[in-house]
């Protein structure tokens, strides 16, 4: 009498629908990781136009104070005399998101009021939530 083993052999590996699952699942994670960068970066132009803004006001409380200039004055060349080497803002300030900014020029704003402006101030909000006492 002779006992015959069967035995079953397994072949290691994936199939291709599990192959096919991972790649969706990695695939979704992906996607995922890009939109997610996408809003960080959004979100970090809107802060560093918003700095942008913040200190060129700074400076230009400063040049009005240090000069005994009024709120509201008209000052020619005040421009010139708050941005530039050796200014109370070292460099003319760029949007980070390719945005424009605008001055008041020789016109001092009153308190409460911006003295520089993003173009994307409208449509991805690059502009402070609160800015009155600036």
């Amino acid at each position: 009498m002779t006992l015959t083993y069967t035995q079953k052999t397994r072949k290691s590996g994936m199939t291709l629908i599990e192959l096919t699952v991972v790649i969706l699942v990695l695939l979704s994670l992906i996607s995922i990781l890009f939109v997610g960068a996408r809003a960080w970066k959004r979100g970090s132009d809107r802060a560093g136009c918003i700095m942008n803004i913040r200190n060129v006001q700074q400076g230009m409380r400063s040049y009005q104070n240090m000069n005994g200039h009024a709120a509201g004055e008209t000052v020619p060349g005040a421009l010139r005399e708050i941005i530039g080497p050796g200014k109370f803002v070292e460099s003319q300030p760029s949007c980070p998101s390719t945005g424009t900014y605008s001055f008041l020029d020789d016109e001092l704003p009153l308190s409460g009021a911006l003295y520089m402006t993003c173009s994307l101030a409208s449509m991805e909000k690059h502009v402070p939530s609160d800015y009155s006492d600036w």
